[in-house]
């Protein structure tokens, strides 16, 4: 029983790194389509929605069976909390990928170079946050999940000066308003983003130390501590 336990235990978290590889690739295909202005690539980030949703129920499916079948304590019971948790994380950030599909076929639709303003900048820290979130559930590293926690304010920073830039912009031309709406879109969803990947980041501590940093910055700076 103890073996198959285990078994059950490795096959949720390869499940969840299938899953979380296809929201990565959901993340970048979504920034590429949107700065490289790919119609096409955005159609294809909507369409693949569908599968993170199929792996979202298969993982809750497996975690209820093993917290009802099981009984798990300890790290066990820790790392099933995480992947409960991070199952969805990852297809909420799937949904913020398709919104940033959507506002790049809309932006490919006025076949006008427009001004992303903040967006690129974003969209690299957001895909890094994102990266290194899924590596540390990997390997199982909380040093590399502190990094994430550290660079949240930053995208968060930027999405405050981003919706500046456009009150700015919209001034300045009042026909700039829809786009200035869509790149508020934008920003919001990348912003959602890093929040979500800080709270896969999150886990991955509380998996690891059983301790919840959420909302307790100043626990965060002693993650390297391993108990």
């Amino acid at each position: 029983m103890e073996r198959r336990f285990e078994r059950e235990i490795e096959s949720l978290k390869t499940s969840l790194i299938k899953m979380a590889s296809v929201v990565e690739d959901s993340v970048a295909s979504a920034v590429q389509a949107l700065l490289k202005e790919q119609k096409d690539l955005a159609e294809k980030v909507i369409a693949g929605d569908e599968r993170v949703n199929e792996l979202e129920l298969e993982n809750d499916n497996t975690i209820v069976d093993l917290l009802a079948l099981q009984q798990p304590v300890a790290s066990d019971l820790r790392f099933i909390i995480a992947a409960q948790k991070i199952n969805n994380d990852l297809e909420r950030i799937g949904d913020h990928a398709v919104n940033i599909a959507e506002s790049a076929q809309t932006f490919a639709a006025t076949h006008e170079q427009e001004p992303l303003l903040e967006i690129p900048k974003m969209c690299d820290i957001a895909r890094g946050m994102l990266k290194d979130a899924i590596d540390s559930f990997i390997n199982v590293d909380p040093i590399l999940a502190k990094r994430v926690l550290e660079r949240d304010d930053e995208i968060d920073d930027l999405n405050k000066k981003m919706i500046r830039a456009v009150i700015e912009l919209i001034k300045s031309d009042m026909k700039s308003l829809e786009v200035g709406l869509e790149l508020t879109r934008v920003s919001r969803n990348l912003e959602r983003i890093g929040d979500l990947t800080t709270n896969i980041a999150e886990e991955v501590i509380f998996q690891v130390q059983a301790r919840v940093v959420k909302h307790h910055a100043e626990d965060r700076s002693d993650v390297h501590k391993i108990h």
